[in-house]
């Protein structure tokens, strides 16, 4: 419908309850998300077309690249709603984009609650993601990567301890392991020494083989579920922080929609009493 019906200077017919400040804002805001979006769903094709990510990833209970893509297209399908929805004055796009905002956030805040109560299950679950991975850490470059940059920033070695790495196949402690990386564990959990400027990827070997006192002088011996937990018990205010701007967006985005859909209905009661009364002026 159209926001503005033109008439006479001065008369009724100029009047309008739907504020051009909110319907641009409204727009423009999910203009923002629906180009974030197209770069989501970009991301994740290339990451699952061209790097052939699930291979790799298999580790996790997830795929990273398919997650990106359901998530991008989500977003892509409820900001189209937003930005069609303002631009046309439709109540119909307004109320799917709203209503989809408000799920959405049911659903983060209910699994936020859920993810406190059952934090138990929930560090199971990373722990049974951070073995398989371990498992995995040879097949890709890039989950290779991604092991050592946690290993190093958080100090550890591991899921729950260094020996941990004796699930991978290259790292096994086993007699039959022909593997010359046999009883090692990766270059990321040494402790590097202060004048060190290039990594010795070799100061992990035979580490496995110490025991935990003697390692613990060579490489990080804890666990990295541990060093996370800490972390985020650190950092809950910055998490919080975090939590809250993912949160702001979606409750402006509610409240913009909605009240450009209480505009457009008393727009729509103003124009219905003035087509009323012009045909019938005696009424």
């Amino acid at each position: 419908m159209e926001g503005r019906r033109r008439g006479a200077p001065g008369s009724d017919e100029d009047f309008s309850f739907v504020s051009p400040v909110v319907k641009y804002l409204l727009f423009f805001f999910n203009f923002i998300f629906w180009v974030i979006s197209l770069v989501m769903v970009a991301i994740g094709v290339y990451a699952r077309v061209v790097k052939h990510a699930e291979a790799a990833l298999a580790c996790l209970s997830v795929d990273p690249a398919m997650m990106l893509m359901v998530v991008g297209i989500l977003m892509f399908i409820i900001t189209f709603c937003g930005c069609v929805g303002s631009l046309r004055e439709n109540i119909c796009l307004l109320q799917t984009f709203c209503i989809s905002l408000t799920v959405i956030f049911i659903i983060q805040l209910a699994a936020g609650i859920l993810g406190f109560i059952f934090s138990d299950k929930a560090r199971h679950k990373v722990t049974e993601m951070i073995n398989n991975a371990i498992v995995h850490y040879r097949d890709d470059a890039d989950l290779e990567n991604l092991i050592n940059y946690g290993q190093t920033e958080f100090g550890c070695c591991g899921g729950a301890t260094y020996t941990d790495w004796s699930q991978n196949i290259y790292f096994n402690c086993s007699q039959s392991n022909p593997s010359r990386e046999r009883c090692s564990v990766p270059f990321s959990c040494c402790i590097p020494s202060r004048n060190q400027v290039v990594p010795n990827t070799m100061c992990g070997q035979g580490m496995q083989d110490m025991e935990y006192n003697e390692a613990g002088n060579h490489i990080h011996t804890n666990g990295c579920i541990d060093r996370m937990v800490d972390w985020i018990h650190n950092n809950l205010f910055i998490l919080g922080g975090i939590a809250l701007g993912l949160a702001i967006p979606q409750l402006v985005g509610m409240v913009l929609s909605q009240i450009l859909i209480n505009q457009i209905n008393d727009q729509i009661k103003l124009q219905n009493y003035n087509l009323k009364h012009t045909s019938d002026p005696w009424s």
